[in-house]
């Protein structure tokens, strides 16, 4: 039968959303994720591909604002739960899906899609580079040690009850949104999202616990983390896996991670998402106590080349030809100015000669700062057809804190 793609019916999310669980191994969420997932679906913005009765591809789009250099909020679209039947591979529904949920974004006059991949592989051939990265962590805390800033003595710590402090949390995050490229501003109800805790994916160890840190009687920042007790014949073995750590300042942040490293009978800090320049970088005696892993995170797909571009600020002038190719949104193929600086920025349509050779996605890659244009070239990815042109650009691009993804969707 002839593939069906229609937006998604409120009736349907059940069925739609058992399908997404199929492919993606087919164990249930808990009924508290499942809940949670069904009042955040956006259906207006979500696509069913349906073979008669049966939906066999799905695929969403939140509605975000992502904070770019500079620290403005662009929107975009949150490309999400996107899957297709395993008894409909290799037919075309994902480019189908892509196509028409990238024909929608630019409708909907937003500049920008972003992802994250189950396999980073798929989405390149869509025009998605991959624009941040998440560091992880297995701290050893018996060696490891935190250096305390000045003034941590002002910095009081407490236990809170997650549900009791989740409003002051909540505003702890939202304050640090604008602080570097890459994070999300959310709609209400998203709030919940770093409460859910079902047990079934606790591993093992205890309910979320979470500790705030005050000054003057404010919450100036909070840890989110779970306590995994173990015991060997040597003595505990008890592991800490972090949730979520926010602070407001430098000292606070400090204060946090030296509490985690201090836990009672535990020997290890686990955390699975941090940023590529995280302060606890320079906070640790010994960074090798740290079993760094690095991994990808938010991808960018820039819909509206000129929009996206000329939404954000360059740490240096700029004034550069790109030459773009891109073959799934042809719209945005061709040759673009791009002059801008730390002010503000233009990108228009021109015919003078190229500076830079590259596609959609190497843009994407680039456009929150965390990977340069340079490295990009290395790779035989970008192509310079002025001299110095890829210097110029590639500082301009850049961003002085590396951009960051905090959670999925």
């Amino acid at each position: 039968m002839t593939i069906e793609l229609r937006a998604l019916r409120q009736a349907e999310w059940d069925d739609w959303y058992g399908k997404l669980e199929l492919a993606f191994g087919g164990v249930a969420d808990a009924p508290e994720e499942r809940e949670l997932w069904d009042s955040l679906t956006e259906t207006e913005r979500s696509i069913g591909a349906w073979d008669g009765g049966d939906c066999v591809g799905t695929a969403g789009a939140f509605s975000f604002g992502v904070s770019v250099p500079g620290g403005a909020m662009v929107p975009a679209a949150g490309v999400t739960m996107v899957s297709v039947a395993a008894t409909h591979r290799r037919r075309g529904v994902l480019t189908s899906m892509m196509r028409r949920q990238l024909d929608d974004v630019r409708g909907w006059g937003e500049p920008l899609a972003v992802l994250t991949a189950s396999e980073p592989e798929i989405y390149g051939r869509f025009g998605y580079g991959v624009a941040t990265q998440q560091l992880s962590a297995t701290i050893d805390t018996v060696q490891g040690r935190i250096s305390l800033p000045q003034g941590s003595d002002a910095v009081r710590l407490r236990f809170a009850k997650v549900e009791d402090v989740a409003q002051e949390c909540e505003a702890v995050y939202v304050r640090s949104i604008g602080t570097r490229p890459g994070m999300l501003a959310r709609r209400p109800g998203w709030e919940r999202l770093p409460l859910l805790d079902p047990p079934g994916g606790r591993e093992g160890a205890s309910p979320m616990q979470c500790v705030v840190a005050e000054r003057d009687g404010e919450i100036v920042g909070f840890a989110r983390f779970h306590n995994k007790p173990g015991w060997e014949a040597r003595g505990p073995q008890g592991v800490i896996t972090l949730r979520q750590i926010e602070a407001l300042d430098p000292v606070a942040y400090a204060v946090l991670w030296n509490f985690l490293f201090g836990i009672d009978l535990t020997v290890q800090v686990v955390t699975r998402n941090r940023p590529m320049d995280d302060p606890l970088l320079h906070l640790v005696n010994d960074v090798r106590r740290c079993e760094l892993r690095v991994r990808d995170g938010l991808f960018v797909r820039l819909v509206d080349l000129g929009a996206a571009l000329e939404a954000r600020t360059y740490r240096t002038p700029v004034d550069v030809v790109l030459d773009v190719d891109d073959a799934f949104c042809p719209w945005n193929a061709g040759r673009w100015r791009l002059t801008g600086d730390p002010k503000g920025a233009s990108c228009k349509r021109t015919e003078d000669d190229p500076d830079l050779a590259l596609s959609a996605r190497e843009l994407g890659a680039a456009y929150l700062g965390g990977v340069t244009l340079s490295a990009l070239a290395g790779a035989g990815r970008v192509r310079e057809l002025r001299p110095r042109a890829l210097a110029e650009a590639s500082v301009a691009f850049g961003s002085d804190l590396a951009p960051w993804l905090p959670h999925g969707f």
